[in-house]
């Protein structure tokens, strides 16, 4: 039992298992070969994937243009079955689309993949704007060019989105070391992370 289920009134700042869904935006094979950082991003991707299904949180993934930009990279795609197709950068400008997100029934949404400035950026506004409280991790978006990434980072931090990182998010959605899942979220902690371009 968590302490959210024992009464304890938390932070409407912070997210739970219970009020929160996750977007995989585009982490498409011929969009990742062009991003900086894309070992780092799509491990973390992979990381929060697997804590929304140990916590049994819902999920949802894009794909822009599959035909042409091919289709989610082969580390998430076992993860991520349900895929929605799209031709609108903002995955809210799909057709149902926001149907999806809103039968979850979740307040908040986690938004993560690629490229920050562009489908994941037009998103989080429209998330927005729909009444949506959005967070972004940073190490879990991508550019291709770490201008784009900086700026479109502080626009949707301007704009009210919470800016944050996978690490600080898994262990927000399990909330407590008594947790029954706390043993299996640990070992997704406890990955040692790629190594980084010099």
């Amino acid at each position: 039992m968590t302490e959210m289920e024992q009464g304890l009134r938390r932070s409407p700042a912070l997210m739970s298992r219970f009020d929160t869904s996750l977007l995989v935006v585009d982490v498409q094979e011929k969009l990742l070969n062009l991003m900086d950082r894309s070992e780092v991003v799509v491990w973390n991707i992979r990381r929060l994937v697997e804590t929304t299904g140990i916590l049994e949180m819902p999920m949802f993934c894009t794909e822009q243009y599959p035909k042409g930009l091919g289709a989610t990279v082969s580390e998430l795609a076992p993860l991520l079955r349900e895929r929605t197709s799209k031709m609108s950068f903002s995955c809210c400008g799909e057709p149902g689309f926001l149907g999806q997100v809103r039968a979850g029934d979740r307040p908040k949404i986690l938004v993560v993949g690629i490229e920050t400035h562009v489908c994941v950026q037009q998103t989080v506004y429209d998330l927005m704007s729909e009444g949506f409280h959005v967070y972004v991790p940073i190490d879990a978006v991508a550019s291709r060019f770490k201008e784009d990434y900086k700026w479109a980072l502080r626009r949707m931090d301007s704009a009210g989105a919470t800016i944050t990182t996978t690490e600080s998010v898994i262990f927000e959605w399990c909330e407590t070391a008594s947790a029954s899942e706390f043993k299996e979220i640990s070992r997704l902690a406890k990955e040692s992370r790629p190594e980084m371009p010099s």
